[in-house]
């Protein structure tokens, strides 16, 4: 009867070539091979096998099938994750594409335009609105409310000014 060492010795090299000839993998061919020869030998243990060579490499064949099998699984399942992850990225890209960000601030600088305005005196409040809404002139607007043009000039440098502090985060937007 022959020993573990005498069936590794004999037939390693074959097993390791013919399964690395179709895993294509070293690391893999070696663990094939091996683990082939662990299983010749303890079916040789319990039973008599005629022709040893052929026993082992349907054992080969069948180690190699199953690990193209679960490679190609897994190589599927890869594939898969990828095409999700391109798809997202497609979503994510187009969705970009299509984002003004005119349409994401414009309303909220509306807002802090609008409730800055409502923080500053009523009349420095009606006198900018004047000059920036109803496209009244400075002198039409000191005429219309009774003060001089340079009142007009100073309620809307005021309210310029803390518009200005309330827009500072946007500003650079508009640069």
């Amino acid at each position: 009867m022959e020993t573990f060492n005498d069936i590794y010795t004999s037939y390693y090299r074959r097993a390791f070539l013919f399964a690395k000839s179709y895993v294509h993998d070293e690391m893999a061919a070696e663990d094939i091979a091996s683990d082939c020869l662990i299983i010749l030998w303890q079916k040789m243990k319990e039973t008599e096998i005629t022709n040893v060579r052929y026993f082992l490499f349907t054992i080969l064949k069948n180690k190699a099938f199953d690990y193209l099998k679960h490679e190609q699984i897994k190589l599927n399942a890869f594939e898969n994750i990828v095409n999700l992850h391109n798809r997202e990225l497609s979503l994510r890209i187009s969705t970009l594409e299509a984002c003004n960000p005119d349409d994401i601030f414009s309303t909220e600088i509306t807002e802090i335009i609008r409730n800055t305005l409502d923080s500053l005196s009523s009349q420095t409040r009606r006198i900018f609105e004047m000059s920036r809404y109803e496209n009244y002139s400075n002198k039409e607007i000191a005429d219309e409310l009774g003060i001089t043009v340079k009142g007009v000039d100073y309620h809307i440098a005021k309210a310029l000014k803390v518009l200005l502090i309330s827009l500072r985060d946007y500003l650079m937007l508009f640069f």
